[in-house]
């Protein structure tokens, strides 16, 4: 009896439309991600939550070696950092 009500459950959720898996959507973002390493003030600014004096912070301290440095050095506070950081990376730059 409670083999057949889990099987009518199960039954359902296979035949659900998928969405876009996690790496579709990482995919996607990846071509929208900005660069901490070489953005503008303006297109940090794009960023939610984001303020003027916020992104002229993360320019002056470039470089960056990885994204969380903003949170670890103490650049944003963490509330922005958990906020943005989707949608940012830290390309390593070339000398």
């Amino acid at each position: 009896m409670i083999a057949v009500a889990v099987a009518a459950l199960a039954v359902p959720a296979m035949s659900a439309p998928q969405k876009a898996g996690p790496a579709t959507q990482a995919a996607r973002q990846a071509d929208t991600r900005v660069d901490i390493n070489t953005a503008s003030v303006d297109e940090l600014m794009k960023l939610p939550g984001m303020t003027r004096t916020w992104a002229a912070r993360i320019v002056r301290f470039r470089p960056y070696r990885a994204k969380n440095d903003l949170e670890q050095k103490g650049i944003v506070p963490d509330a922005l950092y958990f906020r943005i950081r989707d949608m940012i990376v830290a390309h390593r730059l070339s000398e």
